[in-house]
C-alpha cells in the first residue's frame, strides 16, 4: 500500500434507468432519508451511515468513452459479480420491503455455513439486494 491511510468506502453507486424514481423507490422501500437529489435528475444520494448510497443514469457520454458502458445482465438468471447487503437486526420483519414494489427472489432462511440470516429481494431495476443479519460469529453457535 501506497500510504499508512486507508481509505474510506464513500460511495455505492448504482446505474438506473431513473434516477428520481429509483431515489424514491430506496427511500421507501428501505426508509433511507433522501440527502441529495440534483435538479437535472442525474444524480441522487440517500443517506445509510458512513456510505452514501448514490444513483446515476445507466449511460454518461462523460464517462461511457473513459471507463465503458455499464453492463446490465441480461436476465434475471444472471447478475452482477457484486452485490448490495442491508443488515438488519430483524431480517424477516425487514423483507416487508416487497409491499413497497420491491420483488421477491427468495424468502429470508438461515446459512448455517456462515451464520447468517439472508432474504434476496430486486429492486425497480431489476438489481439483486441482499437483505441479511449481522453474521454470527464462530463463538454464539
Amino acid at each position: 500500500m501506497a500510504s499508512n491511510v486507508k481509505p474510506v468506502l464513500g460511495y455505492a453507486i448504482f446505474y438506473v434507468k431513473d434516477v428520481a424514481k429509483s431515489v424514491d423507490f430506496y427511500a421507501k422501500a428501505f426508509g433511507y432519508n433522501v440527502r441529495r437529489l440534483d435538479e437535472s435528475h442525474r444524480w441522487g444520494e440517500l443517506e445509510s451511515g458512513q456510505t452514501t448510497i448514490a444513483f446515476t443514469p445507466k449511460h454518461q457520454q462523460e464517462t461511457d468513452e473513459l471507463t465503458g458502458e455499464v453492463q446490465v445482465p441480461k436476465s434475471d438468471v444472471h447478475r452482477p459479480p457484486m452485490e448490495l447487503c442491508f443488515i438488519y437486526s430483524d431480517v424477516d420483519a425487514a423483507f416487508k420491503v416487497v409491499e413497497n414494489g420491491a420483488v421477491a427472489v427468495r424468502e429470508p432462511e438461515d446459512k448455517k455455513d456462515w451464520g447468517q440470516r439472508v432474504g434476496y429481494v430486486r429492486d425497480i431495476d431489476g438489481m439483486l439486494v441482499r437483505m441479511g443479519s449481522y453474521v454470527k460469529s464462530a463463538k454464539e453457535d
